[in-house]
């Protein structure tokens, strides 16, 4: 059985990261990526639905330690692959990555302070473990039971299992949903298609912004690359930052902001009211962003349409909607979106009693209570993922090297009594329904102090490059 110091499960933006970190700020330390596909990228290996791409500039999605050189800040997918393969050769990771390699489970043994990690192949032996899969289920997505599916002649198909062969042009195409996949595919899809209708139960947030981003390119143009890419990406999280503030602050204004811009864009045809204008508050669930306004560019453009409806039942040609109207579809589109996991579906035992994922709290956002050597990475839901991803892999180097100073071998948070006694929030604190739908099934996040997962880059940038590493509710050993 080989031996590793660290295990990176995860070959996607997170696994990269944290590999490079690793590497360069703790590099005495043997490790391996696991990867469950036969290729790098995770979720942009995985998702090849027409027009796939980032939902928040490359400039701080991309790594801080590798530039973003494309035109486009708003990338596609391919090309964030192909980012991806050129961040992983260019530092030798890829000749680190084990493909193939699912991770089934992983146990704890105190008596070793050693992980043994199983995958479909073989089993493995690690000081650390470090899972960077994220948390969306990559077997499969959310797929609705619609009444009378059955019945219906034409094609269906979910975004996250984009069949190949699936010719669209000149059909006419129902997408139904209202999130990112959605407002993504209907533009994408517009071109080919006869017709296109998005179809939502309830309306979205959605936000236009330029896929070019004219300082940045200005300031690619004078500075040198690095130092343009430092100021950039400085400038972006600040914006960033200070908008989902004042969102969070005043929502009403910022609803009224968010509606008011929508209906700017869309032609007499199709009124703000019920379409665009929805029942939460921005930012309770994620902003939806448009590049270029390409989505009402559909509209406008009379290739692509809007229904807020709900689906009464399916019949062979189309949808009948609890109002009457039928919606003819050669093809429908299931976006209602994904299926969030812990920690890949690893199951996990300490000292051979099983862990109970979700009813333990983050330490740090990272690693849960009660379970030694072993950290998460997930980013935010607010802004870039890498932003918090890279902190956490910066976090993690810190913590192996103090272990390494201190000659202590094993690190366990564990949640103080009168913390775990307050009321819980999961760990992914938004109202979106892939997420109220897992909220059963991850960690749960405390209220104060290291316990509680703020949306915020940079309170976490101090916290976690340059906060104190000894904590009461940290124990070493």
């Amino acid at each position: 059985m080989e031996h590793l110091d660290v295990l990176i499960v995860g070959a996607g933006l997170s696994g990269i990261g944290a590999a490079y970190r690793l590497q360069t700020q703790s590099p005495q330390r043997s490790y391996a990526v696991l990867e469950a596909r036969e290729d790098l990228g995770g979720t942009w290996d995985l998702f090849r639905y027409p027009g796939i791409r980032s939902d928040s500039d490359m400039f701080t999605l991309g790594f801080p330690f590798h530039p973003w050189k494309a035109a486009k800040a708003i990338a596609d997918g391919p090309s964030i692959l192909e980012y991806l393969h050129e961040t992983a050769a260019a530092y030798g990771i890829d000749e680190k990555i084990r493909y193939g390699r699912k991770v089934l489970a992983a146990s704890w043994s105190t008596a070793d302070a050693l992980w043994t990690v199983q995958t479909e192949r073989e089993s493995y032996t690690c000081n650390f473990l470090y899972v960077c899969s994220g948390y969306y289920d990559y077997d499969s997505g959310y797929v609705v039971d619609f009444p009378g599916l059955a019945s219906y002649e034409g094609r269906v198909v979910h975004p996250q299992h984009w069949p190949a062969d699936l010719d669209y042009t000149g059909r006419r195409v129902v997408v139904i949903g209202s999130g990112a996949t959605a407002v993504t595919l209907v533009p994408a899809m517009a071109d080919r298609a006869e017709h296109v209708t998005m179809l939502q139960r309830s309306p979205s947030y959605i936000a236009s912004r330029p896929a070019h981003d004219v300082v940045s390119d200005r300031l690619r143009a004078i500075l040198p690359e690095r130092l343009a890419h430092h100021v950039i990406r400085g400038k972006n999280v600040a914006f960033s930052s200070l908008v989902y503030s004042a969102f969070r602050r005043w929502p009403a204004p910022a609803a009224r902001f968010l509606n008011k811009a929508a209906a700017r864009e869309l032609p007499p045809s199709i009124p703000a009211e019920p379409h665009f204008v929805p029942r939460y508050k921005p930012w309770d669930q994620r902003l939806c962003l448009v590049p270029d306004a390409d989505l009402f560019k559909a509209f406008r453009g009379g290739s692509a349409s809007i229904v807020t409806d709900e689906i009464e039942t399916f019949t062979p040609d189309g949808i009948r909607l609890r109002s009457g109207e039928h919606l003819q579809a050669d093809v429908v589109v299931t976006a209602t979106g994904l299926q969030m996991v812990a920690l890949g579906k690893i199951a996990l035992t300490v000292d051979g009693r099983p862990v109970a994922v979700n009813e333990t709290f983050v330490y740090r956002g990272m690693m849960l209570s009660g379970v030694p050597n072993l950290a998460w990475c997930i980013g935010y839901t607010n802004n870039s993922w890498t932003l918090r991803s890279d902190l956490t892999s910066q976090y993690v180097c810190r913590l192996l090297n103090h272990m390494s100073r201190t000659g202590t071998r094993v690190c366990l948070p564990e949640i103080p009594a009168e913390e775990y006694a307050k009321p819980a929030r999961p760990v992914v604190d938004l109202t979106s329904g892939y997420i109220r739908r897992a909220a059963a099934l991850l960690p749960r996040q405390g209220t104060t102090g290291p316990w509680r997962l703020r949306q915020n880059y940079p309170r976490d940038l101090v916290a976690l490059r340059f906060g104190k590493l000894t904590n009461p509710d940290l124990h070493f050993s």
